[in-house]
């Protein structure tokens, strides 16, 4: 069989390798998972997303299954409990962050009816379709990133830097970053 092409970005890494396969792209629009994924890029923020997906179940069970209602109402015990916990990042400001950022994401659900109404609205509710020919080629921020930031830091959450946007754009489907000759630009383009 032959090898298939994929972004150059993935390629060497059984665990980023399934991840680009099944993952990455895929327009998300259920709110738990949006949740999860905000919550992974507010620990990436300065890290690279490989520690991340290493650590990802630790966070999964650390984070009650990403379950933000719970979240949300964590006692500093709680906090405390995470920051001790070495199968997590345990950066005490991220920790709260993810608190903080629970809280806000309910607020955002009452006021749109969902998360997923409100950070899809930045792009019209379709996913964006980039043309992008080599990964080190794709822009870390683009206005949308820029102004979707601006807006959750507004509402108060943190760690909601353009750059980290614009990666969580990409990771759930929001924008389709896939290299053009790799084997699920097509494939990501019609689940859109």
């Amino acid at each position: 069989m032959a090898e298939l092409s994929r972004c150059a970005w993935c390629v060497g890494d059984p665990l980023y390798e399934a991840y680009h396969d099944k993952e990455w792209g895929v327009p998300v629009y259920d709110d738990e998972t949006i949740f999860e994924f905000l919550v992974l890029e507010t620990f990436q923020a300065g890290l690279s997303w490989i520690t991340i997906l290493r650590k990802r179940e630790n966070f999964r069970e650390a984070f009650d299954n990403f379950d933000y209602k719970k979240i949300a109402e964590y006692p500093e015990e709680k906090i405390e409990e995470l920051l001790q916990n070495s199968g997590i990042i345990r950066n005490k400001l991220k920790v709260r962050a993810t608190v903080t950022n629970a809280q806000l994401f309910i607020k955002v659900q009452e006021e749109f009816g969902s998360f997923s109404n409100y950070i899809w609205s930045f792009v019209n509710g379709k996913p964006l379709q980039n043309k992008v020919e080599n990964y080190k080629n794709a822009p870390a921020t683009t206005e949308i990133s820029d102004k979707l930031s601006k807006n959750l830091k507004k509402r108060g959450f943190k760690f909601v830097g353009s750059t980290v946007m614009y990666a969580h754009m990409q990771a759930t489907g929001m924008v389709n970053d896939h290299e053009v000759s790799c084997f699920r630009y097509e494939q990501v383009k019609k689940e859109a």
